[in-house]
């Protein structure tokens, strides 16, 4: 498939950009076989997967590469650099106080810093966050980030949990080989702070910093889960989105996010 086709939308200038960091047209694209890891979770979707070091993509879906959907909790990567980068919040332990509301996480219903909204996934401290940031800073981000399909919307608080803010797998990986390079305009220690807060796990000699998202769009559930693991001086990229209708789904549904991407990563040798 042509490298173009999988990303049609993109500026020359940011073209060029992705040619600087080594991820244009003189890579190389595969496509593996990863159904069972799916199916032995009784789900459906996709893996996408990207070898810095070689300039390999490798994908169980070319096709679902270049498809967008709402990136739902996954956009609190790019969130959580935006509140410290534009002074949303003081630091990364700053605490939100909880306004009472029972919510339907029991993990959401305390007092929680940027930190801990980040690893429950707190919706509602990311959306204060939305707030404080603004509709105008947003438009400014995306423009230069050029996240997803770049719309915000008229909802500053839900744009990308409602539809508006569309992304594919391969922009998600897109996004993160920039992040991980500090491409982006935002200070060193922001940087250091963010993916401080993204590792998940770590072994010996790697350590995996990711993100999940969990979102509902046109009677489906979709779920994500994006990051990159890094192993002596090997970095891999991953984009994982289940995608089933709500009345199918299983019960393991969020857990297969985790389980099949750590699998796969597994069984390739890179955790």
């Amino acid at each position: 498939m042509p490298w173009l086709e999988i990303f049609p939308k993109m500026k020359i200038k940011h073209l060029i950009l992705l040619l600087l960091l080594g991820l244009g047209p003189a890579l190389s694209f595969a496509q593996l076989n990863f159904q069972s890891y799916f199916d032995d979770c009784k789900v459906q979707g996709s893996i996408t997967l990207y070898d810095l070091q070689t300039k390999t993509w490798i994908a169980s879906d070319v096709k679902d590469t270049k498809r967008r959907t709402l990136p739902a909790s996954t956009f609190k990567i790019f969130n959580t650099l935006a509140a410290l980068e534009k002074g949303a919040v003081q630091d990364e332990n700053e605490v939100f106080t909880w306004d009472g509301e029972k919510r339907w996480s029991p993990d959401w219903n305390q007092d929680l810093n940027l930190k801990d909204a980040y690893k429950y996934s707190a919706l509602w401290v990311y959306q204060e966050i939305a707030r404080r940031i603004g509709p105008a800073e947003y438009v400014c981000m995306m423009n230069c980030t050029h996240y997803g399909n770049m719309r915000t919307g008229g909802k500053v608080d839900e744009f990308w949990i409602n539809d508006t803010l569309q992304i594919s797998p391969g922009e998600q990986i897109i996004f993160l080989v920039q992040l991980y390079k500090e491409v982006f305009q935002a200070k060193p220690e922001n940087y250091s702070k963010l993916k401080e807060i993204m590792i998940q796990d770590q072994g010996e000699d790697w350590v995996l910093r990711a993100k999940t998202g969990w979102g509902v769009s046109g009677g489906n559930d979709i779920g994500w889960y994006v990051g990159w693991v890094e192993k002596g001086e090997k970095v891999i990229f991953f984009a994982t989105r289940l995608e089933m209708p709500e009345d199918k789904r299983p019960e393991n549904f969020g857990e297969c996010r985790k389980e099949i991407s750590r699998r796969i990563l597994h069984d390739l040798g890179w955790m």
